[in-house]
């Protein structure tokens, strides 16, 4: 890995040896753009850049910080950027802008709102636990009409009031899954790992319940690790370096076990699987690491490779099946490279498709800041009128926090590609 992209390396946290490394890749940026309009970011940087006839060495700290700020890490740019590493030049934008947010870090450059904001958005697990435990004092808290409470928050920790934050479950999806009467699987031909990350577990447990479900259907028998936490997006974002290895480091030890016995492990959530797959090999530099990233799965891309090589899905639909589906594509999903695997699960109901790949404007907790909400809600506008503009009867992403997003701009429910399919085979939906 480049010196620029590696937390091992001695410079890694050197401002100066990184402002050097933001001009070498601006500079190289500046002579491209195939990148213009895939974030704020780039227009950013390029006005930045024009305004000096091109001279990119005279750009300012502030102006560098400025760009650095606008990045929210949806890792598109990967999809365009013809110098990503292995290239010679080592052009690693999403990575780069990750290094500088852990240069501030560790520099004690945050400001107390900042501090505060990152601690609370980035321990998912403790807030999920107790949020949960009294889902209905905290839902109704966190609500947009609890304006003293969240104009306090705005306040005090620079989350934007007027945001609509996930709602809190009654109850866990790990708690539901233990406790249920364990059934029998026929036909069994794999045994996957469901590893169900904040957002499963906390949130919106009905995800993890019919995609359980749904891949008992099919043979797939499922199981919970032990040990496992979220996947630690929020500190990495954030750039906190060292919490997210610690997290990182932990979660891989309590699923290398089972990886190496060959259980897919099964993340449902984009970023999440983005950062088991991608993160924790590239910062965690272990066999290990590399171990349970190799088979790890979106739940759709695991279930499209079952039925083109393992003999099939099982296509007798008895249920509900749409007439057109409008699917979001998530950042997070496209960066992975692996296609459009949940569109191709949902044709399987001879569905009609409508896909959209515009950003949502949320990637993590970027725009949850009150500094980035208007941003925020700008980059959403391209998404919402690309769904305007499709026919689906019903709105469907994998993301939950994006289909929370594309809920506030559009006021329309968004079901999880793995929903629609439970529906599709008649299993009970719970309300």
């Amino acid at each position: 890995m480049a010196t620029a992209y590696d937390p091992s390396h001695p410079k890694y946290f050197d401002e100066k040896d990184l402002r050097s490394e933001l001009t070498r890749v601006f500079d190289l940026c500046h002579g491209c753009r195939l990148c213009l309009h895939l974030c704020p970011a780039f227009p950013t940087l390029f006005n930045f850049i024009d305004a000096r006839d091109g001279d990119v060495v005279e750009l300012t700290a502030e102006e560098q910080d400025k760009v650095i700020d606008e990045c929210y890490q949806c890792k598109l740019c990967y999809n365009k950027c013809p110098y990503v590493p292995p290239h010679e030049w080592q052009l690693d934008f999403p990575r780069l802008m990750l290094r500088a947010n852990a240069v501030k870090k560790r520099s004690n450059q945050q400001s107390i709102s900042e501090k505060l904001a990152d601690q609370l958005m980035s321990r998912t697990d403790l807030l999920g636990s107790v949020s949960v435990r009294f889902s209905g004092l905290a839902n109704k808290a966190l609500s947009t009409e609890s304006t003293l409470l969240r104009k306090s928050m705005e306040k005090v920790m620079g989350i934007a009031a007027k945001r609509v934050l996930p709602p809190y479950a009654k109850q866990r999806f790990s708690t539901w899954f233990k406790s249920r009467a364990k059934p029998f699987v026929e036909n069994r031909r794999a045994k996957a790992i469901v590893y169900p990350t904040c957002f499963i577990e906390y949130q919106e447990p009905v995800i993890g319940k019919d995609l359980v479900r749904v891949y008992e259907k099919n043979g797939i028998e499922c199981s919970l690790p032990d040990g496992v936490k979220c996947c630690g997006a929020p500190w990495l974002h954030s750039g906190d370096v060292d919490n997210f290895m610690r997290v990182a480091e932990k979660n891989v030890t309590a699923l290398v076990s089972q990886a190496r016995q060959g259980s897919p492990i099964i993340v449902s959530q984009p970023t999440c699987a983005y950062v088991v797959k991608r993160d924790y090999p590239l910062y965690l530099q272990t066999q290990e690491a590399r171990d349970v990233a190799a088979v790890t799965y979106d739940a759709a891309e695991y279930l499209m490779d079952v039925h083109r090589k393992q003999g099939g899905l099982r296509l007798e639909f008895t249920g509900e099946i749409p007439e057109s589906v409008t699917y979001h594509a998530p950042c997070h999903l496209q960066a992975q490279n692996i296609g459009f695997k949940s569109r191709d699960l949902l044709k399987l109901l001879g569905t009609k498709v409508t896909v959209v790949t515009k950003c949502s404007g949320i990637d993590g907790t970027w725009g949850y800041r009150k500094e980035n909400y208007e941003l925020a809600r700008k980059v959403a506008s391209g998404l919402v009128k690309a769904i305007d503009k499709s026919d689906g009867i019903i709105l469907s992403g994998d993301c939950h926090l994006a289909n929370t997003a594309i809920t506030e701009e559009t006021d329309r429910k968004v079901f999880h590609p793995i929903r629609i399919m439970a529906k599709a085979y008649g299993i009970n939906e719970e309300k």
